[in-house]
């Protein structure tokens, strides 16, 4: 994950990637979330998608930011952990 934090400190250096990043800032909040409960849990993508009764390519894609997510899915991955889900606008 360092690489990825010290590649990503690199690209927000460019205006237009940090234009198009900072549209997209909540939805990769999301992905953080999920992959780090993912993490916490150590569970495959394969073996969170069998808990949330889809698929390993849902999860990756998903992961990816190729999908969108609905709160459907975040409540559905919220209960199957025991957690809930706030929701604040600042």
């Amino acid at each position: 994950m360092d690489d990825f934090n010290k590649h990503l400190r690199e690209a927000l250096k460019n205006n237009d990637f940090k234009v198009e990043y900072d549209k997209k800032s909540l939805r990769y909040a999301i992905i953080d979330i999920i992959v780090g409960i993912r993490i916490q849990y150590n569970l495959t993508q394969k073996e969170l998608a069998k808990k949330l009764g889809t698929t390993q390519a849902v999860v990756s894609r998903i992961e990816n930011g190729s999908v969108n997510i609905g709160i459907d899915f975040l409540e559905k991955l919220a209960s199957s952990f025991n957690k809930s889900i706030e929701i604040k606008v600042a």
